[in-house]
């Protein structure tokens, strides 16, 4: 029974992670208990016989973490989609068993190469930083809940700006092992120990007082008046032509005409048809209700048709336009929700999720301009992928001033997804220095500003309209410049780098 305590507390420390990313209740993210929790579970691999014992704790600790991240996956698949809840509660532990072997990977390279100290903790930090970027990459990514977000109100969150949500990660899985080592009998009696904790605590600390003084920046720029609409439409009714459909058609179709602001957004599939099932004129009446005036809008829709194809797209209405509609296409789909992966078709059969095969739409897609903003729209959970908006970014002319992000997490009922999709967007924005406002189904529908505050927000499963302004951003971030050239190349490299080291210093180390 000993030899399996330590897998017992590697999992307890792998459920305390997941609660430190939105702290159930509050929703607020506790950058504190995920170094606490990552530290813990650095204590039980320094204690691991070997590689394999190693990987096996780090599998156990990664499955508890990413399975009580996105538990709510069961919600979307067993509620909403049908399936039965074996088979759902069955697939939410296989995703994240699966993605947990990249932190396997990790903790067993890890475990091969340590031996010394000052370089342990180099090699844990890339690594674990390697098995993040694994997580965002392989079979079209799913990097919701990365150990990161945890700290974006925290004193690491002043190198978003610089190192994005993944350096934080590997900052953050740095300072764990330093906690652990210095929890260790060898290192309390060891000056160097102390100095490297003191200087870790002067850089927090250092963090802490630029993060105080952040707010008070200058001005970026004009000011937008924005509406963003909430319409709470049920997600078992929201593509029911009895129920959900009509009244989203009236609700949105109304708002959109009678709201008075420069910009009206309507969330994800605010309009849950495609063109041609649309009432004759509806889309017509919308665009002839922005062909004049001081309004626009932007609007979620499906695009195309069953024939040809369709698109989770976003639409934008604005005078001066000549009748042209502008478009932007999701990119980032997700599986299974959105497009179904080979040899998956029958996986999907057992649930009945419409529009369930999207198209995909292109990487770094043009702006929407209205009022002196350039505004981008990205879709559901494409806001987790920093380096695809950052694409947006190569060519500072057409560089966006504000993120639009719109989306419908009614797919996971009353959940903490929402608060932790709510992290997520506040990273991009201290990543990029662009304040993102979302407009959702049933929340978070916020107004985020460029320093990552929520400034406005609508309560969540309520149907209202969120009123407010928000001044675009202008500045680059190093982190917008140099993601938008190479992408997580520089990331990439570090991660391998570390990966060649810990496989050489294995090869030469004895392993019991």
């Amino acid at each position: 029974m000993v030899r399996f305590v330590p897998f017992v507390l590697a999992a307890l420390a792998g459920l305390l992670q997941a609660l430190s990313l939105a702290w159930p209740g509050n929703g607020q993210p506790q950058w504190w208990l995920q170094l606490l929790t990552l530290a813990g579970f650095v204590a039980l691999l320094q204690r691991a016989g070997g590689w394999r014992r190693g990987a096996a704790l780090g599998w156990t600790f990664a499955t508890a973490w990413l399975g009580a991240t996105f538990w709510w996956l069961f919600i979307s698949m067993h509620v909403y989609g049908g399936l039965a809840s074996p088979l759902a509660a069955a697939a939410v532990l296989l995703l994240a068993a699966f993605l947990a072997l990249y932190y396997a990977l990790a903790a067993g390279l890890w475990r091969a190469a340590a031996g010394r100290p000052w370089r342990d903790g180099v090699l844990f930090a890339l690594l674990w930083l390697g098995a993040e970027l694994l997580r965002n990459t392989l079979f079209t990514g799913f990097p919701w809940g990365a150990g990161g977000y945890a700290h974006v109100d925290g004193p690491l969150a002043p190198l978003a700006p610089w190192i994005g949500v993944y350096g934080i990660g590997a900052v953050a899985a740095w300072l764990a092992w330093l906690l652990a080592a210095l929890a260790g009998r060898r290192a309390q009696g060891r000056g160097r120990y102390w100095i490297a904790l003191a200087a870790t605590a002067g850089l927090l600390a250092a963090c802490n007082v630029h993060t105080a003084k952040a707010p008070a920046a200058a001005s970026a720029g004009p000011r937008l008046q924005v509406a963003l609409l909430q319409g709470n439409i049920p997600q078992d009714e929201k593509f029911e032509g009895g129920t959900g459909v009509p009244v989203a058609l009236e609700w949105y179709g109304q708002r959109l005409r009678d709201t008075g602001t420069q910009l009206v957004v309507a969330p994800e599939t605010a309009i849950p048809l495609l063109p041609a099932q649309l009432p004759e004129g509806y889309l017509e009446g919308l665009r002839d209700a922005f062909a004049q005036g001081p309004r626009a809008a932007l609007v979620g829709i499906p695009l195309g048709s069953f024939d040809e194809g369709y698109t989770n797209s976003v639409i934008g209405f604005r005078p001066g336009a000549g009748g042209a509609v502008y478009r932007y296409h999701k990119h980032h789909l997700v599986p299974f929700g959105e497009f179904i992966p080979p040899l998956f078709k029958w996986f999907t059969r057992m649930m009945n999720i419409p529009l369930g095969d999207f198209n995909r739409g292109d990487v770094g897609q043009p702006s929407f301009e209205w009022a002196g903003q350039r505004l981008a729209p990205n879709i559901c959970y494409e806001d987790l992928f920093g380096e695809e908006l950052g694409a947006r970014f190569a060519d500072p002319a057409t560089a966006p001033t504000i993120f639009v992000n719109v989306s419908n997490i009614a797919w996971f009922g009353d959940s903490v997804a929402i608060d932790q999709h709510l992290q997520i967007s506040r990273m991009r924005a201290l990543e990029f220095g662009r304040p993102m406002i979302r407009a959702t189904n049933t929340g978070a529908t916020v107004i985020i500003d460029r320093f990552g505050r929520v400034t406005h927000a609508l309560p969540r499963h309520t149907r209202g309209v969120l009123l407010g302004e928000v001044e675009g951003g202008t500045a680059f971030t190093p982190y917008s410049r140099w993601v938008s050239r190479v992408g997580l190349a520089p990331l990439w490299g570090l991660a391998l780098a570390a990966a060649l080291v810990a496989g050489w210093a294995g090869r030469r180390r004895p392993q019991p």
